[in-house]
């Protein structure tokens, strides 16, 4: 492949193209313009610019697509008028996107670890992925004699590690795609189900779980449950068909399925702003519960008590895996990081904005903790959805769990539809191969999401589990191999600098298998 100026194109498949219209092709003026360009390529090598392409044969800019290496290509917006935003905008849109279902089980992941060692382990993991990401940030422009403007994190991968990290990359973007979606089953059900209890009864519960073990560790605590119907026999009836395992997530697959068969997911963009309402809503929230109900704290540095966990747990290797996907940006903090107008401000604007989001999950998970009525309730008692601690019949809660409804029901079809263009793309060459291609796909998906909503309904195993496999490879081995190979060429790589980075890469194994024990 020949690599010239940052206009010079290079012929793409027409099936590949990805556009505002989804029928886009390659026109037969730019094959042929192409072709010519192909033909000055073969002419010289890349190093003499003698008969390198002339003005007339490159393409108008907004002609020009940019190659990735999962087989599509997009179109270029717009050069020198693309839109660029200033660092505020920059640092809140990262934190926007970091801000995900994983808040909701912070406080189930510091019970775990205990509450001093889970607050420890938020900011440490925390600074060493914001360094990761740094990392990756910064690779593409350590790679010689290339123009790499345009490339993301699975173009350096595959430039060092060809096809294998190319095919690694994917496998693992598809795991922490697949998995946030099985998530969002898991929680629409769940708050679906909430719903529909506010509606028809004041049905209250603080500790779904009293004296069981769903997570391996044992968990005392008492339940406070009352219900209003009309009779025993409407409240079997409501309870039989309004089931949050058995038949709430079985109803999601008629408004969900044909959801993601559209072709396009533009329509579904346009809410994402429902994110950032949510979390907004739930520090309020948080907040509220808080000053209503007080502070319980009492510290037992190793052995527990009946209400309250020790300091330091064994268990703490779940929060690990939680804060994993929690701090999770790594395959788009290139894109992200594109549109700031101040490239120079990239690794400050970047800091503050982990800061940000460090600061709002040690704030929820610290307030809940420490908020939570202990005694009569135990501290173990705290669910991996926080929300389900709060008895249906809360107004403020029911609408917690309308918005973050509403807005997974949004993001949901997003997923799929990037899970089916890495996917689709990958093994036919095109994100849309056939309707029954497409169907298939998305019923393995919704299958799994409705299995693990019937019969494994936590959020904080599923979460920690496909955030330690996603964090193996894009957040430990790949950005620290990336950086100690590219030191090495350069004759840069001491062995301070290779331990510390090698030790990243065994926190990352470390990491996966750790959640198999727990």
């Amino acid at each position: 492949m020949k690599f010239y100026d940052s206009s010079r194109p290079f012929h793409v498949e027409p099936r590949n193209i990805i556009g505002d219209d989804l029928q886009e092709r390659v026109s037969a003026e730019a094959a042929i313009l192409n072709s010519r360009v192909h033909y000055y390529g073969r002419l010289t090598g890349s190093s003499d610019r003698l008969l390198s392409p002339p003005d007339h044969v490159i393409p108008r800019p907004e002609e020009i697509y940019i190659y990735s290496p999962l087989g599509t290509a997009f179109k270029v917006g717009g050069g020198e008028h693309a839109s660029k935003n200033p660092s505020i905008i920059t640092i809140f849109a990262i934190w926007n996107t970091m801000m995900g279902t994983s808040i909701l089980s912070i406080p189930w992941g510091i019970k775990q670890a205990g509450f001093t060692l889970g607050s420890v382990i938020l900011i440490v993991l925390g600074l060493l992925m914001l360094y990761c990401c740094y990392i990756v940030l910064k690779s593409p422009k350590a790679i010689p004699y290339l123009d790499t403007s345009d490339w993301e994190f699975p173009d350096v991968c595959r430039y060092y590690f060809g096809k294998f990290g190319q095919w690694l990359s994917l496998i693992f973007s598809m795991v922490s795609l697949i998995g946030a979606m099985v998530v969002y089953w898991v929680l629409m059900s769940n708050f679906l189900y909430n719903t529909g209890q506010f509606i028809y009864s004041k049905s209250q519960f603080i500790c779904p779980y009293p004296n069981t073990n769903p997570i391996g560790n044992n968990s005392v605590g008492m339940s406070f449950i009352t219900k209003s119907g009309n009779d025993t026999s409407d409240v079997g009836s409501f309870e039989y068909w309004w089931s949050k395992t058995n038949t709430i997530p079985l109803y999601l697959i008629i408004l969900l399925l044909p959801l993601l068969c559209f072709r396009s997911a533009s329509f579904f963009a346009r809410f994402t702003f429902l994110g950032t309402i949510s979390v907004v809503y739930l520090i309020v929230l948080v907040t509220i519960k808080a000053v209503r109900l007080g502070f319980h704290l009492e510290f037992h540095w190793f052995n527990g008590t009946q209400f309250y966990v020790p300091e330091f747990r064994v268990f703490f290797p779940q929060l690990t895996g939680v804060l994993t996907l929690a701090f999770f940006i790594h395959n788009c903090i290139i894109t992200l990081m594109k549109s700031n107008k101040h490239q120079e401000n990239n690794v400050r604007d970047l800091s503050v904005a982990y800061l940000l989001v460090g600061l709002t999950y040690l704030y929820v998970g610290v307030i809940i903790f420490a908020a939570f009525p202990s005694p009569p309730l135990s501290k173990s008692c705290i669910e991996p959805n926080f929300l389900d601690n709060f008895p249906s019949s809360d107004v403020m809660v029911f609408v917690a769990r309308t918005l973050l409804l509403f807005q997974m029901i949004t993001v949901y079809p997003l997923l799929g539809y990037l899970v089916r263009v890495q996917m689709m793309g990958q093994i036919f060459g095109k994100h849309y191969p056939s309707f029954l291609h497409v169907l298939a796909l998305n019923i393995l998906i919704v299958g799994t999401g409705v299995l693990m909503a019937k019969f494994y309904p936590n959020i904080g195993s599923i979460i920690r589990f496909s955030g330690a496999a996603c964090g193996l490879a894009l957040v430990f081995v790949f950005p620290a191999l990336v950086h100690m190979i590219s030191l090495k060429r350069q004759g840069a790589l001491r062995w301070p600098s290779a331990l510390f980075h090698s030790f990243l890469i065994l926190l990352g194994v470390a990491n996966l298998l750790a959640q198999f024990f727990m």
